[in-house]
């Protein structure tokens, strides 16, 4: 069975290297919405793959880090990065380009490694993630699956070249909660959501 829970948020990028003028060279935003699917051949004691209301702690808190900042290549010019690093609070730096079919690989592995450090206490059985899906439009949407966000010939997504500003980091439930799936600690959800 596969279960979805939508997230949205909204972002300004440049993405270097498209075909389109306006977008490989002027910022630009986009109103996101982001598709979790996760699926299991198993439901838990509640009779559900996955509590949704599981997916509005840590989950939530890492998609919307993306919410109102702007979304960095580390790749990029170096004085532009500055530039908007000084010029906005709120930034996340990637090691790709920030185009949605990046977008959907960096979130796939940012929630795949979460969902795997997170403790079950509801009798979840072989809870995976099925796909990301990141609607840039109404009309367009990339989705990745694992072997899309694992994948070499794309690019590897290091967790540890992702940097949140400080700010955004402020915002999460749990403070260190990037630095704990970059180190991989273990999470344990409560009882009571």
């Amino acid at each position: 069975m596969i279960i979805r829970k939508m997230f949205k948020f909204e972002n300004a990028h440049v993405v270097r290297g498209c075909s389109t003028v306006k977008c490989r060279s002027s910022i630009h935003g986009h109103s996101y919405k982001v598709e979790l699917l996760f699926e299991s051949n198993f439901l838990d004691n509640g009779q559900m793959v996955y509590d949704f209301g599981l997916m509005k702690q840590n989950m939530k808190d890492l998609i919307e880090s993306f919410d109102h900042a702007i979304a960095l290549w580390n790749g990029d010019d170096k004085e532009y990065l500055e530039d908007m690093k000084k010029h906005s609070m709120r930034w996340v730096e990637l090691p790709v380009s920030p185009s949605a079919e990046q977008f959907s690989r960096v979130i796939f592995v940012m929630i795949d490694k979460l969902l795997a450090l997170t403790s079950k206490v509801n009798g979840e059985r072989e809870v995976k993630l099925h796909s990301v899906i990141v609607h840039e439009t109404e009309t367009g949407y990339a989705q990745c699956f694992a072997e899309d966000a694992y994948s070499k010939e794309m690019g590897i997504i290091d967790l540890r070249e992702i940097v949140f500003s400080k700010e955004i980091c402020e915002d999460f439930n749990d403070f260190e909660l990037f630095e704990k799936i970059k180190n991989e600690i273990k999470f344990i959800n409560p009882k009571d959501v």
